[in-house]
């Protein structure tokens, strides 16, 4: 029996988990530090394997790559959710889909936009390459306190609420907007309510929350970002593909979105070259926001009982029970 760890990034998932009670059960455990890229490369990577980790969307897992794996009889997802793979390939193959907790807090991911956001105000990032490079201030944007500024929070969820609450320690107004959001659920959180328009004409610095799904995929195109006050600053810790990339783009190069703090991207990784790595207004995160000791901890102690469970025939927190028989 072989399972493959996809996406270890850090060299971590072999130290966090305790993998030997998988071993003594006669499974040969891999660990990839590297994504292993489209369907083709893939494939050919992982045809010998039984069973796939994912850590969430990191390794995209699209019928095209299911189809060609014969010897996969079995699916752990960290998380609860991951669009870029086809639960309904999985099921059609009669391979069950456990997941895992969501890893605990969503503090790392609040604090995660906090970094960014306060980069992208204050240009810490920049200011680092220049010091480096032996300059000091010439050069650098002029940055703006917080205080007084309106925070506008796309997204009032368990993350957007965080967020809100620690802008107000900042001294900031929060306004919010999403499609079901409630006055009385904004006010809960510190909150205004106002219309997506508004958010984006008034606030001072926009910050992302939502999931992404169909109704908020290109959610902030160009005429959207058009709205926005020049001289805006742009977060996103949420998903890519809720901002059109190519507006985003655009507008960091005119300047009228002054600056943008990304932690996530249409393609992960970024590839080599990405238009977004020659722009100095912008604070590039490679999706670090769940990525902390204990969240990770938490995904693999859950996986390897979701293995264990799968390999004595009563598989847990299973995504498409259909499969289990």
């Amino acid at each position: 029996m072989k399972l493959a760890i996809l996406d270890d990034y850090q060299d971590v998932a072999l130290a966090y988990g305790d993998w030997d009670r998988l071993r003594k059960r006669g499974v040969e455990v891999t660990a990839f530090d590297r994504h292993l890229g489209g369907p083709d490369e893939a494939a050919k990577v992982l045809a010998p394997f039984d069973a796939v980790l994912l850590m969430r969307e990191r390794q995209p897992f699209p019928k095209a790559l299911i189809d060609r794996l014969p010897n996969l009889k079995f699916v752990v997802l960290t998380g609860s959710r991951a669009p870029s793979m086809d639960l309904g390939a999985l099921t059609a193959r009669g391979i069950p889909v456990s997941n895992t907790g969501a890893g605990g807090s969503s503090a790392p991911t609040a604090e995660l936009t906090w970094a960014v956001l306060m980069d992208a105000v204050r240009h810490v990032t920049a200011g680092d390459r220049l010091v480096r490079k032996g300059g000091w201030h010439k050069g650098l944007p002029m940055g703006f306190a917080l205080e007084g500024k309106r925070l506008g929070v796309l997204g009032l969820g368990k993350l957007g609420a965080r967020v809100a609450g620690y802008a107000k320690a900042f001294g900031m107004e929060v306004v919010a907007w999403s499609q079901n959001l409630t006055a009385e659920k904004a006010a809960e959180h510190g909150a205004r309510l106002v219309s997506k328009d508004e958010l984006l004409a008034s606030s001072d610095v926009i910050t992302i929350h939502l999931i992404l799904s169909g109704r908020t995929r290109g959610l902030i195109g160009a005429a959207d970002i058009a709205k926005m006050k020049r001289g805006v600053v742009l977060v996103n810790t949420s998903r890519g593909p809720i901002v059109e990339e190519a507006a985003l783009i655009a507008a960091l190069k005119s300047g009228h979105i002054a600056s943008a703090g990304l932690d996530v991207y249409d393609v992960e990784p970024m590839r080599p070259g990405h238009p977004l790595t020659s722009l100095d207004n912008v604070v590039l995160s490679p999706h670090l926001g769940y990525v902390v000791e204990p969240a990770f901890r938490a995904f693999y102690a859950d996986a390897i009982e979701n293995m264990l469970a799968w390999l004595e025939g009563k598989p847990i927190r299973v995504m498409n029970p259909e499969t289990v028989t």
